[in-house]
């Protein structure tokens, strides 16, 4: 794979790019649409094998690889007129939108591929779920941190679910930050100091033969400090509620 067109230069557009792009191996050549103009730009000065495209068709007819990453809503004016030939492969990273609808769109026999790429494949850390397997695409997400693919659309539909819970994540932490803030804490410290706690955590993730139930489970004294805020704030009611959250945006999509 030498070619790769992106269609819709957002956040997660720049990560692909950035992640592509980073590090010691032989970049691929990259295609913005001149959608995102700003960033597009931006990204062609920084990286010799990237080009921005005079409009979208452009960005299809000189790639191998096609991904439609605009939003969901805007998918039928940024694609309307595009011709994809049934030789190229399309990746959707585009959420809520299965491949029926944007066959449908696109009025193409190429193949389509659902991805949730994150963020962070910046850094080549995240792995991205695929629907169906195609060993193009999944060569392409295991360069960016590991690529996981599922069995069905419904399956792919529950991870997407999941990434859903991130900027509550952020939230969480925001708001343990102000707790502490109210009591007296400087702002900066108590900031500091709950992202050191968390990434601290978070490198604990990385050890792959304990269940996250075993390392709550070792993070925690019996009777001690984390146990007692567990099961007084996230108790069931917390849980349950978290459940239909979780049920309702499942629903959705």
């Amino acid at each position: 794979m030498k070619r790769i067109g992106i269609i819709g230069v957002g956040e997660i557009g720049r990560a692909m790019v950035t992640g592509l792009c980073d590090g010691d191996e032989a970049s691929p050549e990259v295609f913005l649409s001149p959608r995102g103009a700003r960033t597009a730009a931006e990204l062609s000065e920084r990286y010799e094998s990237v080009r921005v495209c005079a409009g979208n068709q452009e960005v299809v007819d000189r790639s191998e690889v096609v991904i439609i990453a605009v939003r969901g809503q805007d998918r039928h004016e940024a694609l309307a007129g595009l011709k994809v030939d049934a030789d190229k492969t399309v990746v959707n990273v585009m959420s809520g939108v299965a491949n029926d609808d944007l066959r449908h769109v696109l009025a193409t026999d190429a193949t389509l591929v659902r991805a949730i790429p994150l963020p962070s494949i910046r850094e080549r850390r995240s792995v991205t779920v695929t629907f169906p397997s195609h060993p193009v695409v999944d060569a392409l997400f295991e360069r960016l941190g590991g690529a996981q693919p599922v069995a069905d659309e419904a399956a792919f539909n529950v991870f997407s679910t999941l990434t859903g819970t991130l900027t509550t994540h952020y939230s969480y932490l925001a708001a343990l930050t102000s707790w502490a803030v109210g009591r007296g804490i400087a702002s900066d410290d108590a900031d500091r100091y709950v992202r050191g706690l968390f990434q601290g955590v978070g490198r604990a993730l990385s050890d792959e033969t304990r269940s996250l139930h075993q390392l709550a489970a070792d993070h925690e004294t019996p009777n001690g400090n984390n146990e007692r805020i567990r099961t007084t704030w996230f108790d069931a009611a917390n849980s349950e509620a978290l459940g239909r959250a979780l049920d309702g945006l499942l629903t959705d999509l």
